[in-house]
């Protein structure tokens, strides 16, 4: 059996460690669970001897000194999302695999950016605030449909595929916008490729992009304006992909909705107008945190710990050295 540290605090593990993640660490692994708060003398012992981590949120930054020598764990499993915060890309290079949980945590997004476009297309806000008025039905005043209608998704990432996946029922005619997605990947994903500014023409838009330099700032005030009127935006990715005083003048306007569930910054502090606003869907960045998906998380990436040790194959959640640059 492999021996596996946990290196989480008791209540994190409670989180994200549901049945099938204790089946597999019973039935594979020699474990040593975290005692307490986590500080670097813990972490230390923890991975002393150790051949796989398994972290999530609130574990410290792993120092490069844990595989000082060409010694520590050969593995890294990350019950959460992104690893960059996690681990040092050198340390990659040094022969450690890594995996992630961000692809499990996607569907959970999915969900939710399904969930928001259903919500703001029907109006289901407005009628909702009529009723606990005191009102009932509105004269001239209906809410829309998604099914059939055109998609803009914003960046081929795992989120936006479990949102393709969702759609497919729908028959929506989905277009994506991904410098990185080639036409046979968008044939696989049965998805037509479009420029930004086509993307952001579709009745609803939906944006999947990591924040990094070439994505801050990409929906500009010029192309929201260019927007047409009705159009559903749900941004569950980072805040400071949109200009999002430009997207709430014109939300506030009444011209488009949205559903937003990140910020820049983060938590947000928006005025009185904006937070009465009938067009405008508020969340606290819980995109991706649902109570079975977060009980998911450790059984996710430790299945895929499982075949690489024991079979070499690689599984969904191992991160790809390769694509690091371009990860979120």
């Amino acid at each position: 059996m492999s021996k596996l540290a946990v290196v989480m605090t008791p209540e994190r593990a409670a989180d994200v460690c549901g049945p099938d993640a204790r089946r597999l660490i019973a039935e594979h692994f020699e474990v040593t669970w975290a005692e307490g708060e986590l500080d670097g003398d813990e972490v230390a012992r923890l991975a002393a001897g150790s051949e796989v981590l398994l972290t999530s949120w609130g574990t410290p930054h792993l120092d490069t000194s844990i595989w000082a020598g060409g010694g520590g764990p050969k593995v890294v499993a990350h019950a959460a999302g992104t690893v960059k915060k996690l681990i040092d890309r050198e340390v990659l290079d040094q022969g450690v695999t890594v995996f992630s949980a961000a692809g499990r945590i996607a569907w959970s997004v999915g969900e939710y950016c399904l969930a928001a476009m259903l919500t703001l297309a029907r109006r289901l806000p407005r009628f909702d605030a009529a009723v606990r008025g005191g009102g009932w039905k509105q004269k001239n005043f209906r809410g829309g449909e998604l099914a059939g209608r055109s998609v803009g998704i914003v960046g081929a990432s795992s989120t936006a595929r479990a949102l393709i996946t969702l759609l497919r029922p729908f028959r929506c005619d989905v277009v994506v916008y991904d410098p990185y997605l080639d036409e046979a990947g968008a044939v696989a994903l049965g998805v037509r490729t479009a420029t930004l500014e086509e993307t952001l023409g579709c009745a609803f838009v939906s944006l999947h992009v990591p924040d990094l330099p070439a994505t801050r700032g990409m929906v500009t005030r010029r192309l929201i304006e260019a927007m047409p009127d009705g159009t559903i935006v749900v941004n569950s990715s980072r805040g400071p992909a949109v200009d999002q005083a430009a997207l709430l003048d014109h939300v506030q306007s009444g011209r488009i909705l949205a559903a937003l569930d990140v910020y820049d910054p983060e938590p947000p502090s928006l005025d009185e107008s904006a937070l009465s606003c009938p067009n405008l869907l508020l969340t606290p960045h819980i995109a991706g945190d649902t109570t079975q998906g977060h009980l998911a998380l450790a059984g996710y990436v430790l299945a895929d710990v499982v075949d690489w040790l024991g079979k070499g194959v690689r599984g969904p959640s191992l991160v790809d050295p390769a694509a690091w640059p371009t990860a979120a």
